[in-house]
């Protein structure tokens, strides 16, 4: 419970993440050029918070990254063929 805790600050930041695209994206819903721009922006949020917060709390490893990657590259593949008509 307490690790749980530990880890709740870091959990508050990837929401406030994620919750800054959908606003951005509902915001800029005329703009399809700048919602790919945000999409952009927060998978590579996303992927960087997940190195920094292994990095701290000292179980990175390559795999982590390689997932991180591959759960942004999919989110940015659907989004985008939802988005432009893939």
């Amino acid at each position: 419970m307490i690790n749980r805790i530990k880890h709740l600050p870091h959990y508050f930041s990837l929401v406030g993440i994620l919750l800054s695209c959908i606003f951005g994206f509902l915001f800029f819903s005329y703009d399809k050029d700048f919602q790919v721009a945000i999409l952009l922006s927060t998978a590579i949020s996303y992927v960087t918070w997940g190195v920094v917060h292994h990095k701290l709390n000292d179980d990175f490893y390559p795999s982590v990254l390689f997932e991180y990657l591959a759960v942004a590259f999919l989110g940015v593949a659907v989004v985008l063929s939802l988005l432009l008509g893939f």
